[in-house]
């Protein structure tokens, strides 16, 4: 049965709320909670998150109503960003401590800024793949819907952090260890028309990485 294209857009939209959070706390150089601003992020790279939409729109061919999920998710709004939230991002790496104000720490914040951004960015790529390959029912367009999907991950890389420490190829590299595996062992029960597709996207992806 063909997943829901809802569910499909609603894994990559998830993800890419994370990304932005971790992005506004990244941005304030400080990594202060307090200043964070999520509104401001968004104004600042309101052509980049245009664009990325407008690739996911592309890779996963979304309808209008499932495009407005991004909106109705709030992620793209201004909010607060806090230390719960980041803890749930960074998928609790850091530890829940007797104290939230420990949480609140510039060094925790950071730790789980890094984490967060190297987990979600890798649950990122691995929605855009999935969702190219449910769109298609095939792998007809790969080297197309992979340069889409590699340019919406390296416009989400300098979203969540700048600097360059989340690089495109090495969230490559942890979704190709951390996803793949587990969809193409023989014995994984995915259908051979999905691991085929994960297969074909996972080469075309590699090649546009290298040549980057």
């Amino acid at each position: 049965m063909p997943v829901p294209e809802s569910v499909l857009a609603r894994e990559v939209f998830g993800p890419l709320g994370g990304v932005v959070e971790v992005g506004a706390v990244s941005a304030t150089g400080t990594w202060s909670l307090g200043t964070a601003s999520v509104g401001e992020l968004v104004i600042r790279r309101r052509d980049e998150i245009g664009r990325v939409l407008e690739l996911i729109r592309g890779i996963g061919g979304f309808s209008d109503s499932t495009m407005a999920i991004a909106d109705e998710l709030g992620y793209l709004r201004d909010h607060e960003v806090t230390a719960p939230a980041l803890l749930l991002w960074s998928g609790a790496i850091e530890g829940i401590p007797s104290r939230l104000e420990d949480l609140e720490r510039p060094d925790a914040v950071r730790r789980m800024c890094h984490m967060a951004a190297d987990l979600q960015l890798t649950y990122l790529l691995q929605a855009l793949v999935t969702s190219a390959i449910a769109a298609e029912g095939d792998v007809p367009d790969v080297r197309r819907k992979a340069a889409m999907v590699a340019e919406a991950l390296g416009i989400a890389c300098e979203i969540a952090d700048g600097t360059g420490r989340s690089a495109p190829p090495l969230v490559f590299r942890a979704w190709r260890v951390a996803h793949l595996p587990g969809i193409l062992r023989p014995d994984a029960g995915t259908p051979e028309h999905g691991k085929a597709g994960f297969r074909a996207y996972d080469q075309a992806l590699e090649a546009l990485m290298t040549r980057a």
